[in-house]
Protein backbone atom coordinates (compact mmCIF):
# COMPACT_ATOMS: atom_id res chain seq x y z
CA UNK A 1 0.00 0.00 0.00
CA UNK A 2 3.00 2.32 -0.44
CA UNK A 3 1.15 4.15 -3.21
CA UNK A 4 -0.81 6.12 -0.18
CA UNK A 5 1.44 8.85 -0.25
CA UNK A 6 -0.26 10.31 3.21
CA UNK A 7 0.45 7.25 5.03
CA UNK A 8 2.95 8.68 7.91
CA UNK A 9 1.32 12.04 8.01
CA UNK A 10 0.61 12.76 11.68
CA UNK A 11 -2.99 12.81 12.28
CA UNK A 12 -2.71 15.85 14.06
CA UNK A 13 -0.54 17.79 11.83
CA UNK A 14 -3.73 17.35 9.53
CA UNK A 15 -6.01 18.95 11.91
CA UNK A 16 -3.52 21.63 12.24
CA UNK A 17 -3.79 22.14 8.98
CA UNK A 18 -7.35 22.14 8.68
CA UNK A 19 -8.16 24.09 11.67
CA UNK A 20 -5.84 26.98 10.06
CA UNK A 21 -8.27 27.13 6.95
CA UNK A 22 -11.46 27.73 9.13
CA UNK A 23 -12.06 31.20 7.76
CA UNK A 24 -13.47 33.70 9.85
CA UNK A 25 -17.25 34.30 11.25
CA UNK A 26 -19.58 35.84 8.44
CA UNK A 27 -22.51 37.53 8.67
CA UNK A 28 -25.00 36.12 6.85
CA UNK A 29 -27.02 32.54 7.04
CA UNK A 30 -23.90 31.33 4.76
CA UNK A 31 -22.08 31.18 7.76
CA UNK A 32 -24.03 28.32 8.90
CA UNK A 33 -22.05 26.34 6.14
CA UNK A 34 -19.26 26.93 8.00
CA UNK A 35 -19.67 24.56 10.85
CA UNK A 36 -21.14 22.20 8.67
CA UNK A 37 -18.36 21.76 6.10
CA UNK A 38 -15.52 22.20 8.71
CA UNK A 39 -17.22 19.33 11.06
CA UNK A 40 -17.49 16.98 7.97
CA UNK A 41 -13.74 17.63 7.01
CA UNK A 42 -12.74 16.47 10.37
CA UNK A 43 -15.19 13.68 10.53
CA UNK A 44 -13.12 11.92 7.46
CA UNK A 45 -9.98 12.15 9.16
CA UNK A 46 -11.94 10.58 12.00
CA UNK A 47 -12.76 7.64 9.96
CA UNK A 48 -9.55 7.77 8.68
CA UNK A 49 -8.09 7.36 12.64
CA UNK A 50 -10.65 5.44 14.44
CA UNK A 51 -10.27 1.83 14.28
CA UNK A 52 -13.27 0.31 14.46
CA UNK A 53 -14.60 2.48 11.23
CA UNK A 54 -15.48 -0.01 8.49
CA UNK A 55 -17.21 1.22 5.75
CA UNK A 56 -20.80 -0.22 7.25
CA UNK A 57 -19.41 1.80 10.41
CA UNK A 58 -18.58 4.89 8.75
CA UNK A 59 -21.78 5.14 6.91
CA UNK A 60 -23.87 4.82 9.94
CA UNK A 61 -22.01 7.96 11.12
CA UNK A 62 -22.01 9.69 8.38
CA UNK A 63 -25.89 9.41 8.32
CA UNK A 64 -26.36 10.46 12.20
CA UNK A 65 -24.49 13.29 11.28
CA UNK A 66 -26.18 14.51 8.61
CA UNK A 67 -29.29 14.25 10.02
CA UNK A 68 -28.15 16.43 12.67
CA UNK A 69 -27.16 19.17 10.57
CA UNK A 70 -30.51 19.08 8.80
CA UNK A 71 -32.36 19.17 11.84
CA UNK A 72 -30.86 21.79 13.66
CA UNK A 73 -31.64 23.82 10.47
CA UNK A 74 -35.07 22.42 9.54
CA UNK A 75 -36.28 23.66 12.95
CA UNK A 76 -36.08 26.94 12.14
CA UNK A 77 -36.00 27.32 8.35
CA UNK A 78 -39.49 27.84 7.04
CA UNK A 79 -38.21 25.69 3.51
CA UNK A 80 -37.05 22.70 5.17
CA UNK A 81 -39.51 19.68 5.99
CA UNK A 82 -38.52 17.47 8.90
CA UNK A 83 -37.44 13.97 8.84
CA UNK A 84 -39.20 13.12 11.62
CA UNK A 85 -42.28 10.56 10.79
CA UNK A 86 -39.86 9.54 7.36
CA UNK A 87 -37.32 8.31 8.84
CA UNK A 88 -37.57 5.12 11.03
CA UNK A 89 -38.89 5.23 14.39
CA UNK A 90 -37.79 8.76 14.48
CA UNK A 91 -39.90 10.84 16.53
CA UNK A 92 -40.93 14.69 16.84
CA UNK A 93 -37.40 16.88 17.31
CA UNK A 94 -37.55 19.66 20.38
CA UNK A 95 -39.04 22.79 18.82
CA UNK A 96 -37.45 25.85 19.23
CA UNK A 97 -38.04 28.43 22.08
CA UNK A 98 -39.44 31.47 22.01
CA UNK A 99 -36.27 34.06 21.13
CA UNK A 100 -33.39 35.39 18.76
CA UNK A 101 -31.31 32.22 17.47
CA UNK A 102 -28.32 31.76 15.35
CA UNK A 103 -28.05 29.24 12.95
CA UNK A 104 -24.39 28.29 13.05
CA UNK A 105 -24.56 28.17 17.25
CA UNK A 106 -27.22 25.50 16.54
CA UNK A 107 -25.78 23.51 14.14
CA UNK A 108 -22.03 23.73 15.53
CA UNK A 109 -23.34 22.31 18.80
CA UNK A 110 -25.80 19.67 17.32
CA UNK A 111 -22.82 18.06 15.46
CA UNK A 112 -20.22 18.93 18.21
CA UNK A 113 -22.14 16.27 20.44
CA UNK A 114 -23.24 13.94 17.78
CA UNK A 115 -19.48 13.47 16.86
CA UNK A 116 -18.29 13.25 20.21
CA UNK A 117 -20.06 10.74 21.06
CA UNK A 118 -19.97 8.97 17.59
CA UNK A 119 -16.45 8.99 17.63
CA UNK A 120 -15.49 8.08 21.89
CA UNK A 121 -13.83 5.25 21.31
CA UNK A 122 -11.69 7.08 18.93
CA UNK A 123 -7.81 7.64 19.92
CA UNK A 124 -6.07 10.59 22.21
CA UNK A 125 -5.14 12.33 19.34
CA UNK A 126 -8.87 12.20 17.79
CA UNK A 127 -9.98 13.59 21.10
CA UNK A 128 -7.53 16.61 21.04
CA UNK A 129 -9.02 17.21 17.54
CA UNK A 130 -12.19 17.04 17.82
CA UNK A 131 -11.86 19.64 21.27
CA UNK A 132 -9.57 22.02 19.29
CA UNK A 133 -11.87 21.80 16.59
CA UNK A 134 -14.79 22.93 18.64
CA UNK A 135 -13.28 25.70 20.83
CA UNK A 136 -12.22 27.15 17.23
CA UNK A 137 -15.52 26.82 15.26
CA UNK A 138 -17.76 27.48 18.41
CA UNK A 139 -15.86 31.19 18.64
CA UNK A 140 -16.38 31.78 14.70
CA UNK A 141 -20.23 31.11 15.20
CA UNK A 142 -20.42 32.77 18.23
CA UNK A 143 -18.49 35.72 17.46
CA UNK A 144 -19.90 38.97 18.11
CA UNK A 145 -23.43 37.52 19.49
CA UNK A 146 -25.18 38.25 22.51
CA UNK A 147 -24.56 35.83 25.16
CA UNK A 148 -28.52 34.90 25.52
CA UNK A 149 -28.39 34.12 21.86
CA UNK A 150 -25.70 31.92 22.42
CA UNK A 151 -26.93 30.18 25.24
CA UNK A 152 -30.65 29.65 23.70
CA UNK A 153 -29.02 28.46 20.83
CA UNK A 154 -26.32 26.19 22.01
CA UNK A 155 -28.55 24.61 24.04
CA UNK A 156 -30.69 24.06 21.49
CA UNK A 157 -28.18 22.00 19.26
CA UNK A 158 -27.55 19.98 21.63
CA UNK A 159 -31.11 19.01 22.41
CA UNK A 160 -31.58 18.32 18.66
CA UNK A 161 -27.81 15.75 19.34
CA UNK A 162 -29.66 14.35 22.62
CA UNK A 163 -32.53 13.28 20.30
CA UNK A 164 -30.57 11.69 17.26
CA UNK A 165 -28.26 10.34 19.65
CA UNK A 166 -30.89 8.50 21.85
CA UNK A 167 -33.06 7.52 18.21
CA UNK A 168 -29.19 6.03 17.10
CA UNK A 169 -28.81 4.04 20.15
CA UNK A 170 -31.44 1.43 19.20
CA UNK A 171 -30.54 0.78 15.52
CA UNK A 172 -28.60 -2.14 16.41
CA UNK A 173 -25.46 -0.65 15.45
CA UNK A 174 -24.69 1.27 18.34
CA UNK A 175 -21.85 -1.19 19.87
CA UNK A 176 -19.11 -2.80 17.99
CA UNK A 177 -17.52 -5.12 19.72
CA UNK A 178 -14.41 -7.03 19.21
CA UNK A 179 -13.94 -4.34 15.85
CA UNK A 180 -16.88 -5.70 14.72
CA UNK A 181 -15.64 -9.59 13.75
CA UNK A 182 -18.08 -12.03 16.09
CA UNK A 183 -15.69 -14.27 18.65
CA UNK A 184 -17.51 -17.46 17.62
CA UNK A 185 -18.58 -18.32 13.92
CA UNK A 186 -19.81 -21.42 12.42
CA UNK A 187 -19.16 -21.57 8.43
CA UNK A 188 -21.44 -23.89 6.29
CA UNK A 189 -18.96 -26.73 4.56
CA UNK A 190 -20.05 -26.34 1.11
CA UNK A 191 -17.75 -25.58 -2.04
CA UNK A 192 -19.88 -22.13 -2.46
CA UNK A 193 -19.69 -20.91 0.90
CA UNK A 194 -17.34 -17.85 2.05
CA UNK A 195 -14.48 -18.88 4.08
CA UNK A 196 -11.43 -16.55 5.60
CA UNK A 197 -9.20 -15.42 3.25
CA UNK A 198 -6.72 -13.06 6.14
CA UNK A 199 -4.19 -14.79 7.94
CA UNK A 200 -5.03 -12.39 10.92
CA UNK A 201 -6.76 -14.84 13.84
CA UNK A 202 -9.35 -11.94 14.34
CA UNK A 203 -10.64 -12.21 10.76
CA UNK A 204 -11.75 -16.01 10.76
CA UNK A 205 -14.98 -14.70 11.05
CA UNK A 206 -17.08 -12.19 8.98
CA UNK A 207 -17.17 -8.74 9.34
CA UNK A 208 -20.54 -7.67 11.23
CA UNK A 209 -22.42 -10.63 10.09
CA UNK A 210 -26.12 -9.58 12.08
CA UNK A 211 -25.27 -5.39 9.75
CA UNK A 212 -28.58 -6.51 7.54
CA UNK A 213 -30.68 -7.00 10.34
CA UNK A 214 -30.09 -2.86 11.60
CA UNK A 215 -33.21 -0.68 11.29
CA UNK A 216 -33.00 0.96 8.16
CA UNK A 217 -33.28 4.82 7.63
CA UNK A 218 -35.41 5.07 4.53
CA UNK A 219 -36.12 2.06 3.13
CA UNK A 220 -38.60 -0.51 5.10
CA UNK A 221 -35.87 -2.98 6.45
CA UNK A 222 -32.92 -4.29 5.01
CA UNK A 223 -34.02 -7.05 2.69
CA UNK A 224 -36.77 -4.00 0.89
CA UNK A 225 -34.23 -4.17 -2.00
CA UNK A 226 -33.10 -7.71 -2.28
CA UNK A 227 -31.49 -8.94 -5.31
CA UNK A 228 -31.55 -12.38 -7.26
CA UNK A 229 -29.05 -15.11 -6.17
CA UNK A 230 -25.95 -15.12 -8.10
CA UNK A 231 -25.26 -17.64 -10.40
CA UNK A 232 -25.25 -21.40 -9.28
CA UNK A 233 -21.72 -22.58 -8.24
CA UNK A 234 -20.08 -25.06 -10.50
CA UNK A 235 -16.59 -25.92 -11.14
CA UNK A 236 -16.66 -27.03 -15.04
CA UNK A 237 -15.36 -24.58 -17.18
CA UNK A 238 -19.23 -24.26 -19.28
CA UNK A 239 -20.60 -22.94 -16.05
CA UNK A 240 -21.55 -19.67 -15.54
CA UNK A 241 -19.86 -19.37 -12.34
CA UNK A 242 -16.36 -20.70 -13.72
CA UNK A 243 -17.14 -18.18 -16.64
CA UNK A 244 -17.10 -15.15 -14.30
CA UNK A 245 -14.50 -16.58 -12.02
CA UNK A 246 -12.04 -16.74 -15.32
CA UNK A 247 -13.06 -13.18 -16.05
CA UNK A 248 -11.77 -12.00 -13.16
CA UNK A 249 -8.34 -14.30 -13.09
CA UNK A 250 -7.93 -12.74 -16.46
CA UNK A 251 -8.56 -9.36 -15.65
CA UNK A 252 -6.18 -9.19 -13.26
CA UNK A 253 -3.29 -10.60 -15.37
CA UNK A 254 -4.26 -8.18 -17.62
CA UNK A 255 -4.62 -5.42 -16.31
CA UNK A 256 -3.51 -1.41 -17.98
CA UNK A 257 -1.64 0.98 -16.16
CA UNK A 258 -5.65 2.74 -16.46
CA UNK A 259 -7.27 -0.11 -14.67
CA UNK A 260 -4.46 -0.69 -12.17
CA UNK A 261 -4.98 3.25 -11.45
CA UNK A 262 -9.56 2.84 -11.31
CA UNK A 263 -8.88 -0.37 -8.91
CA UNK A 264 -6.26 1.64 -6.58
CA UNK A 265 -8.38 5.15 -6.52
CA UNK A 266 -11.59 3.26 -5.09
CA UNK A 267 -9.76 1.06 -2.71
CA UNK A 268 -10.99 3.32 -0.18
CA UNK A 269 -9.28 0.55 2.66
CA UNK A 270 -10.05 1.30 6.26
CA UNK A 271 -7.55 3.25 8.31
CA UNK A 272 -6.02 4.28 5.15
CA UNK A 273 -8.99 6.29 3.81
CA UNK A 274 -11.97 8.17 4.83
CA UNK A 275 -13.62 4.59 3.37
CA UNK A 276 -15.96 4.38 0.38
CA UNK A 277 -18.76 6.33 1.76
CA UNK A 278 -16.40 9.30 2.82
CA UNK A 279 -15.35 9.07 -0.34
CA UNK A 280 -18.80 9.60 -1.69
CA UNK A 281 -19.10 12.48 0.90
CA UNK A 282 -16.25 14.27 -0.16
CA UNK A 283 -17.83 14.50 -3.62
CA UNK A 284 -20.70 15.69 -2.55
CA UNK A 285 -19.16 18.43 -0.58
CA UNK A 286 -16.56 19.13 -3.30
CA UNK A 287 -20.16 19.70 -5.57
CA UNK A 288 -21.87 22.22 -2.77
CA UNK A 289 -19.00 24.09 -3.12
CA UNK A 290 -18.49 24.45 -6.50
CA UNK A 291 -22.20 25.51 -6.38
CA UNK A 292 -21.92 27.70 -4.12
CA UNK A 293 -24.70 26.39 -1.96
CA UNK A 294 -26.41 27.86 1.39
CA UNK A 295 -26.50 25.88 4.30
CA UNK A 296 -29.94 24.00 4.14
CA UNK A 297 -28.63 22.84 0.68
CA UNK A 298 -25.39 21.85 2.34
CA UNK A 299 -27.69 20.37 5.15
CA UNK A 300 -30.30 18.49 2.66
CA UNK A 301 -27.64 17.16 0.57
CA UNK A 302 -25.51 15.08 3.32
CA UNK A 303 -28.25 14.23 5.41
CA UNK A 304 -29.69 12.33 2.35
CA UNK A 305 -26.34 10.96 1.15
CA UNK A 306 -25.95 9.80 4.55
CA UNK A 307 -28.73 8.13 5.05
CA UNK A 308 -28.83 6.30 1.01
CA UNK A 309 -25.40 5.25 1.92
CA UNK A 310 -26.30 4.02 5.58
CA UNK A 311 -29.39 2.24 3.97
CA UNK A 312 -27.46 0.44 1.04
CA UNK A 313 -24.64 -1.10 3.64
CA UNK A 314 -28.12 -2.28 5.44
CA UNK A 315 -29.18 -3.75 2.69
CA UNK A 316 -25.90 -5.41 1.27
CA UNK A 317 -24.84 -6.65 4.34
CA UNK A 318 -28.67 -8.60 4.44
CA UNK A 319 -28.11 -9.93 1.23
CA UNK A 320 -24.26 -10.50 1.38
CA UNK A 321 -25.18 -13.19 4.28
CA UNK A 322 -27.85 -14.51 2.79
CA UNK A 323 -26.00 -15.81 0.12
CA UNK A 324 -22.78 -16.43 1.96
CA UNK A 325 -20.67 -16.72 -1.38
CA UNK A 326 -17.11 -17.28 -1.90
CA UNK A 327 -14.73 -14.83 -3.04
CA UNK A 328 -12.81 -14.93 -6.07
CA UNK A 329 -9.43 -15.89 -4.56
CA UNK A 330 -10.75 -19.02 -2.35
CA UNK A 331 -11.95 -20.17 -5.70
CA UNK A 332 -9.63 -18.83 -8.75
CA UNK A 333 -7.15 -21.14 -6.22
CA UNK A 334 -8.58 -23.86 -5.70
CA UNK A 335 -9.65 -24.31 -9.60
CA UNK A 336 -8.08 -22.32 -12.15
CA UNK A 337 -4.65 -21.15 -10.66
CA UNK A 338 -3.37 -21.85 -7.63
CA UNK A 339 -0.84 -19.16 -8.03
CA UNK A 340 -3.27 -16.02 -8.75
CA UNK A 341 -2.96 -13.11 -6.66
CA UNK A 342 -5.61 -9.98 -6.81
CA UNK A 343 -3.69 -6.51 -6.31
CA UNK A 344 -5.93 -5.51 -3.52
CA UNK A 345 -6.61 -7.24 -0.38
CA UNK A 346 -9.84 -8.93 -0.21
CA UNK A 347 -12.31 -7.74 2.66
CA UNK A 348 -13.36 -10.41 5.09
CA UNK A 349 -17.05 -11.08 4.62
CA UNK A 350 -18.76 -12.72 1.72
CA UNK A 351 -19.08 -11.43 -2.22
CA UNK A 352 -22.22 -11.30 -3.04
CA UNK A 353 -22.93 -8.48 -3.85
CA UNK A 354 -20.38 -5.81 -4.09
CA UNK A 355 -20.72 -3.15 -1.12
CA UNK A 356 -18.65 -1.41 -3.09
CA UNK A 357 -21.37 -0.79 -6.21
CA UNK A 358 -24.62 -0.85 -3.66
CA UNK A 359 -23.45 1.93 -1.80
CA UNK A 360 -21.96 3.69 -5.23
CA UNK A 361 -25.30 3.11 -6.80
CA UNK A 362 -27.44 4.67 -3.83
CA UNK A 363 -25.00 7.47 -3.62
CA UNK A 364 -25.24 8.02 -7.16
CA UNK A 365 -28.77 7.79 -7.18
CA UNK A 366 -29.45 10.25 -4.43
CA UNK A 367 -26.83 12.78 -6.19
CA UNK A 368 -28.37 12.48 -9.10
CA UNK A 369 -31.47 13.86 -7.92
CA UNK A 370 -30.13 16.50 -6.41
CA UNK A 371 -27.91 17.66 -8.94
CA UNK A 372 -29.07 16.15 -12.17
CA UNK A 373 -28.51 13.55 -14.79
CA UNK A 374 -25.36 15.17 -16.37
CA UNK A 375 -23.56 16.76 -13.77
CA UNK A 376 -19.92 16.56 -14.77
CA UNK A 377 -17.36 16.80 -12.09
CA UNK A 378 -13.67 16.14 -10.98
CA UNK A 379 -12.81 14.17 -8.28
CA UNK A 380 -9.91 15.34 -6.19
CA UNK A 381 -10.68 12.89 -3.16
CA UNK A 382 -7.45 11.26 -3.11
CA UNK A 383 -5.35 14.44 -4.27
CA UNK A 384 -3.27 14.16 -0.53
CA UNK A 385 -2.93 10.71 -1.25
CA UNK A 386 -0.94 11.02 -4.34
CA UNK A 387 -3.52 9.88 -6.52
CA UNK A 388 -4.26 11.64 -9.70
CA UNK A 389 -7.70 13.49 -9.99
CA UNK A 390 -10.60 11.58 -12.26
CA UNK A 391 -12.88 13.18 -14.36
CA UNK A 392 -16.70 12.09 -14.69
CA UNK A 393 -19.12 13.17 -17.02
CA UNK A 394 -21.96 12.19 -14.24
CA UNK A 395 -22.50 10.50 -11.13
CA UNK A 396 -23.51 7.20 -12.17
CA UNK A 397 -20.01 7.41 -14.56
CA UNK A 398 -18.11 7.25 -11.51
CA UNK A 399 -20.32 4.58 -9.38
CA UNK A 400 -19.51 2.28 -12.43
CA UNK A 401 -16.05 3.09 -12.24
CA UNK A 402 -15.68 2.16 -8.78
CA UNK A 403 -18.13 -1.14 -9.19
CA UNK A 404 -15.66 -1.95 -12.09
CA UNK A 405 -12.66 -1.27 -9.77
CA UNK A 406 -13.46 -4.23 -7.48
CA UNK A 407 -13.34 -6.39 -10.62
CA UNK A 408 -9.88 -5.05 -11.46
CA UNK A 409 -8.94 -5.13 -7.91
CA UNK A 410 -9.83 -9.05 -8.13
CA UNK A 411 -11.94 -9.24 -5.23
CA UNK A 412 -15.50 -9.07 -6.93
CA UNK A 413 -17.01 -11.25 -9.58
CA UNK A 414 -19.35 -9.39 -12.21
CA UNK A 415 -22.42 -10.13 -11.22
CA UNK A 416 -21.80 -8.91 -7.80
CA UNK A 417 -21.13 -5.93 -9.19
CA UNK A 418 -23.95 -5.41 -11.70
CA UNK A 419 -26.26 -6.57 -9.20
CA UNK A 420 -25.02 -4.47 -6.67
CA UNK A 421 -25.77 -1.30 -8.75
CA UNK A 422 -28.90 -2.08 -9.08
CA UNK A 423 -29.72 -2.72 -5.93
CA UNK A 424 -28.17 0.56 -4.87
CA UNK A 425 -30.40 2.37 -7.10
CA UNK A 426 -33.22 0.82 -5.39
CA UNK A 427 -32.32 1.99 -2.19
CA UNK A 428 -31.57 5.18 -3.42
CA UNK A 429 -35.23 5.75 -4.88
CA UNK A 430 -36.62 5.34 -1.46
CA UNK A 431 -34.38 7.78 -0.33
CA UNK A 432 -35.15 10.33 -2.88
CA UNK A 433 -39.03 9.87 -2.03
CA UNK A 434 -38.17 11.84 1.44
CA UNK A 435 -39.49 15.11 1.65
CA UNK A 436 -37.05 17.76 2.58
CA UNK A 437 -39.06 21.03 1.05
CA UNK A 438 -41.80 22.36 1.37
Amino acid sequence: MAWLGRIGVPFFAVVLALLASVPGAQASDRSAVEPIRNWYRLTLELVRHTPTYSPPVASRALAYLGISAFESLASGDPRLKTLAGQLNELDALPAREAGLHAEAVIVQAAMAEVIRDLFANTGPTGQRAIAAFERKLRAEATAGLAADVVDRSEAHGQAIAAHILAWSRTDGGAVIENMGFPATYQPRDVPDAWVPTSLVAQQQAPLLPGWGSNRTFAMPHGAACGIAPPPAYGEAPDSAFYREAAEVHRAVLDLTPEQRLIARFWADDPMLSPTPPGHWIAIALQALREEGADAARFAETLALIGIGMADAFIGCWDAKFKYDLVRPITYIRRVIDPAWEPILNTPPFPEYPSGHSTQSGAAATVLTGLFGDDHAFEDTTHVDDGLPVRSYGSFWDAAHEAGMSRLFGGIHFRSAIDRGLEQGRCIGAFVNALQTRR
